[in-house]
Order: C-alpha cells, then structure tokens, then sequence
C-alpha cells in the first residue's frame, strides 16, 4: 500500500489516497473513519458491491491530468505520458485488489469485509446521479477484472475517449461559484438538471427547428452563432434550452450557467474550458438590463470585440422577455429636453448587445386554438381524462387569474387536475 507515494500522474490531495496511504499506522479509530467515509461516499452516490473499488474508480474518472486530458482527445497516447500511465495504473490495479485482512488482525476488528459486499439502500431517491453511477459501476467492474496493468490502463483510456475526464466528463452543466470571498470563480457541477425533451414543448416548431439547426451546426463543430431567445414569459425559452443541453450531451455538448453579476468572471471561466474536447454553452437565462445598469459592456467585449476572440467551442444562448435587452427611455430618442447630445449613438450602444446574437428566435404567446393544442398534448401526456369541451372551459378560467394562455399556464393548469385527484 506504500506505493501510493509512488504516485505520479494522480499523486494529490484526494482524500480516500491520503486516508490509506500508510495503512500500518492506522489505530482502530482512525481505520473505522476511512470504512465511514467509504460508506458515505458510497451511499450518496449509489454505489453497491464493492464500495472500495468503486471510490477508486471515481478517484480515477474525475482526476485531471496530462494523461487523462490527452485521452479525453486524443485516445490511446503514446511515448513518455504512456510510460507514466503505465506505472501509475499498475498501483492502481494492487489498490483494487489490496487485502485489508492484516491491518483488521493487528486492530482485532472487522469491517472491510462489509464494503466489499454492500447491498445498496432500498429507494435510490438519494441518487444524485444516476447515469454517472451507472457508468463508474460498470468501469469499476471492468477495471476489477482486469488481467494486467496494461489492460487496465486500456480501460481507461476507453473510458476517456468515450466520456472525457474529471467534471467535465460526465456532468452535463455547470454553475460559478465563488469559495471565498478573495477566490477566483469555479465551475461547479449542477446535479440535479430537469430531464426536458424538445418533445415536451408543445408546438413552436419554427423556433424549435432553428435552434436545432443552429445547436447541431455547433456540435459538428461547423460556423455557429450565439443565440437570443425571446418573447412573452412562460412560453418555453428556458425549456428549450435545457432540453437542447439534454438532446446534444452524449454529443459533447455542456453549458455554463451565468448571471449578471458573474459576468466579470467570464474570461477567467472562457480561459480554463477553451481547450477542452467539449462545446461549451454559456447560458443566460431571462438576460435584461435596467438603464443604469453597465455590466453589458462586459458581455459585449466578450462576445466580440476583445482582443482575445472567443473560443471556437463556445458560444452564448440567451433566454429575455426583452427583444432590446437594455431598457430604452424616451430621452434615448431625443423626445425629452434633458437628452444625450448624442442619441443616436446613445441607442446605438444599447442595441449593440443584441447585434452580437446573430440568431434571433422569437417565442411568442399561443393564441386560442395553439393554446388549446398544448392542452390537449399535456393532458393526453398526463393520463388526464375528461371531456376536451370541460377541459378547455376550466383551462381558459384558470388562464384569466394566472398570467395568460401561455404554455406555463397550461402546465400549471394541468398539475392543479393531477393534484386535485389525490383528493379524497
């Protein structure tokens, strides 16, 4: 177990390594905190069967480094980076199969027999992700039988290929984040994303169609342009973005969700994801400025107008209610005594935000054949069956008192029927 030290490539701080990495100074308190966090680690994310080897597959799939970036592009590498591997691949494979049984003697105590064995919790509710369990468990497995160093390290390089490495390789989207007050932004994975289809969206299927062909033109990796979805709220915007990150995922496809007061961050966070074998989506969602508002400026200069250009893998997809972004007033126009001696450049500045969306797509409210349509589709989805003549009436009167025909309304409309039959 000493070969930990030996470590090169994924010689760091991980807590599991760092927990085990001299096994014979253990005391009996020490040795039943590392099985804890083993559990916990493993409970939190699903795991089952041999918890120990699936906390190191995970040390394995999330850690980044030259190799495991090189595979995450390029495959299998060859040359020094290969040799690297190797060694460190060969420690991993003993920590697989490493034998606790001597610390356990020396303790008098019995405990790892329980994590290699362990039957998961009932309910998998806890999951915090299901598909990123799915596929450390099945690498675990592989990993467990493999034969040879060099087959091992195979597996993993497979595994880079195919899914990439660290945060990046198997989380779909993204937060910033500030640690401290003094930090610099991190990328922190969401987790917990709706699972949203274009499907669901009843209707728009012009909007629908562009923002398709604009998504898929990106993630062939052919000219794409950033992307303004507006329109009346409630009518599907946010939706259709988030079912676009859905739809292109296992293409490459991630997104970074970005407010207002982050946008000062934006370089630093285009810098740490220009190079990676991943199209980045920089989403902001219901983007609106007031007048006195200034931090466009800052998205402006990173769309264009740098002296760095944006990178090549990224591009923004804007969600607003606003076609113009930037609140205008009448003395903008020149229609007040007190106006800018300059208006015409004063509108100007504020349009030019817009200008950098090269596509426009515009979401606007249903009228009342479209909205009854969306009803239709949800109530057909939901197993709700009542008359379409009952459905309609009650639908257009909850509309009067809850924003509008939207497509908002409408869901909400139908979760109040579903709630209302589990009334007694």
């Amino acid at each position: 177990m000493n070969r930990i030290n030996e470590l090169l490539l994924y010689h760091g701080k991980s807590a599991l390594l760092e927990s085990v990495r001299n096994p014979q100074a253990l005391d009996a308190e020490s040795y039943a905190s590392v099985i804890q966090n083993i559990v916990e680690m493993s409970v939190a994310r699903g795991f089952s069967g041999n918890l120990w080897q699936s906390c190191l597959t995970r040390e394995l799939v999330y850690h980044e480094n030259a190799w495991s970036r090189a595979c995450e592009i390029h495959g299998a590498v060859s040359g020094g980076l290969n040799a690297l591997a190797r060694h460190d691949m060969e420690i991993f494979r003993e920590l697989f199969h490493y034998d606790f049984s001597d610390v356990e003697k020396r303790l008098n105590i019995s405990l790892f027999p329980m994590v290699t064995d362990f039957q998961p919790v009932e309910t998998d509710k806890i999951i915090f992700n299901r598909r990123i369990r799915d596929r450390i468990t099945a690498l675990s497995v592989q990993l467990a039988s493999a034969k040879s160093a060099e087959e091992f390290k195979g597996a993993m390089e497979e595994f880079y290929r195919e899914y990439g490495c660290g945060k990046f390789g198997l989380h779909k989207a993204f937060r910033i984040v500030h640690r401290t007050a003094d930090s610099g932004p991190e990328l922190v994975p969401i987790t917990n994303i709706q699972h949203v289809s274009l499907d669901d969206l009843i209707g728009y299927e012009i909007p629908k169609k562009k923002l398709i062909e604009n998504t898929e033109a990106f993630v062939e990796g052919r000219r794409a342009n950033n992307c303004l979805l507006f329109g009346d709220a409630g009518t599907g915007k946010s939706t259709s973005v988030k079912a676009i990150l859905n739809m292109y995922y296992d293409r490459g496809l991630r997104m970074i969700e970005v407010y207002k007061h982050q946008f000062r961050d934006l370089v630093d966070i285009l810098a740490e994801v220009k190079n990676r074998n991943y199209k980045f989506i920089i989403y902001m969602d219901d983007l609106s400025f007031e007048e006195f508002e200034t931090d466009y400026k800052y998205l402006k200069a990173v769309i264009e107008g740098g002296l760095e250009k944006k990178p090549d893998n990224v591009l923004i997809y804007a969600t607003s209610n606003r076609r113009h972004l930037i609140r205008e007033n009448y003395s903008d126009k020149g229609e007040e005594v007190r106006q800018d001696m300059h208006t015409s450049d004063t509108v100007q500045e504020k349009l030019s935000l817009v200008y950098r969306f090269g596509v426009s797509i515009y979401f606007g409210a249903p009228n009342k054949k479209e909205f009854e349509e969306i009803l239709r589709g949800l109530a057909l989805k939901n197993g709700i069956n009542i008359p379409e003549e009952k459905l309609f009436a009650d639908a257009n009167a909850w509309e009067l008192s809850h924003g509008g025909r939207t497509g908002r309304t409408a869901q909400q409309f139908i979760d109040h029927l579903l709630g209302k039959e589990g009334e007694d």
